[in-house]
């Protein structure tokens, strides 16, 4: 299986996207979800935001209630050894998986949508950085969910807490909604003004509460020219959603999510 890998800068974010690491635990042990550990985020692979490719992506200050559906992935030996993003050391047996964008490291549930199957792994690297993936796993993790075979599977991802019921919820409420639809980018709007001045003004307002690689577009319409506070490109609704309830959280209300039109 292919694996894109990268690296970004020399020391700032310590990203590797090309391993995985050792999780709590004897290595290739099941997680369990009654008695998740707590985390504190690493000193490396937390970046506010980081490119690959030539597309941001924006790290979440928070996993709390986090759920997302798509393609897991996996790898193995190539790989094993290796340093993380968080500057832990890929095992391959181990009960580990990659995000592009959870704080790391943080527990996830993923279950198989194909077969029920379902795992606990460590997240505590940034990857996969192949269009439609949202999640790499150990060797293991993959042979647990029966993916190994062929190469991917469609799951749904899910955060766990330490000291919460951290059950299987059979049913929901509110229907899970789907991934948006594939290559069709998403922007955070926080705000939008006729007069230039006060764009900046925001954006120095968001990068003061530790906002980064804010945008500023123009748009020309029949009532005159507009500049528009953005984040983003996105490409996933939920992570689209989690950084509308951290700005909500910091007090920019007005932030919505719009489609690239």
């Amino acid at each position: 299986m292919f694996r894109q890998c990268f690296i970004i800068g020399t020391f700032a974010f310590g990203l590797s996207a090309c391993t995985f690491g050792v999780p709590i635990g004897d290595s290739g042990g099941s997680i369990d979800a009654s008695n998740i550990p707590h985390t504190k985020k690493s000193k490396t692979g937390n970046p506010s935001s980081y490119v690959v490719a030539g597309k941001r992506y924006y790290v979440l200050d928070s996993a709390d209630g986090f759920r997302q559906r798509g393609i897991a992935s996996w790898y193995g030996k190539k790989f094993h050894g290796r340093k993380t993003s968080s500057g832990e050391v890929y095992d391959m047996y181990a009960m580990t998986a990659a995000h592009k964008t959870l704080p790391i490291p943080v527990y996830v549930r993923v279950k198989n949508l194909s077969n029920g199957r379902s795992i606990i792994v460590k997240v505590n690297d940034r990857g996969p950085f192949i269009e439609g993936r949202i999640i790499d796993l150990s060797y293991t993790a993959a042979q647990k969910l029966d993916i190994t075979g062929q190469g991917t599977a469609r799951v749904e991802i899910a955060t766990l807490r330490a000291g919460q019921n951290n059950t299987e919820t059979v049913v929901r409420s509110i229907p899970l909604p789907d991934e948006t639809v594939e290559g069709v980018p998403l922007f955070i709007q926080i705000g939008s003004f006729g007069v230039e001045l006060n764009a900046m003004n925001l954006v120095r307002e968001l990068e003061g509460a530790n906002e980064q690689a804010v945008l500023v577009s123009e748009l020309e319409t029949s009532s005159g020219l507009f500049f528009r506070v953005r984040l983003g490109p996105l490409y996933d609704i939920e992570e689209a959603n989690a950084i509308i309830r951290r700005l909500k959280g910091k007090g920019f209300m007005t932030a919505r999510i719009i489609v690239q039109e």
